[in-house]
């Protein structure tokens, strides 16, 4: 029997490299579950979230990339994940 032509699923956006992402944009980059990341979070294994408001909470692109390009070594670094207010 003859495969039907499918129509292949869109690909998602790859990540921007400036900017914050929450996390349903990062969830297919990470391929982790969102409890693994926050475990990882807590060891310095994966680049500390930032707290927007109560319900809303981002990550820096630029160290979600620093962390995609070596997953295994990453440690997060303090300087790197502060934001400044007003910034």
């Amino acid at each position: 029997m003859p495969v039907k032509n499918v129509p292949a699923l869109p690909t998602p956006a790859a990540l921007p490299l400036d900017g914050l992402s929450r996390w349903e944009s990062l969830r297919s980059s990470i391929q982790l579950s969102r409890e693994t990341v926050r475990q990882r979070e807590r060891e310095g294994k994966f680049p500390r979230s930032i707290r927007l408001t109560q319900r809303c909470t981002v990550w820096n692109n630029r160290e979600i990339h620093r962390y995609l390009a070596d997953p295994l070594n990453y440690r997060a670094d303090d300087a790197a994940n502060n934001v400044t207010e007003g910034a």
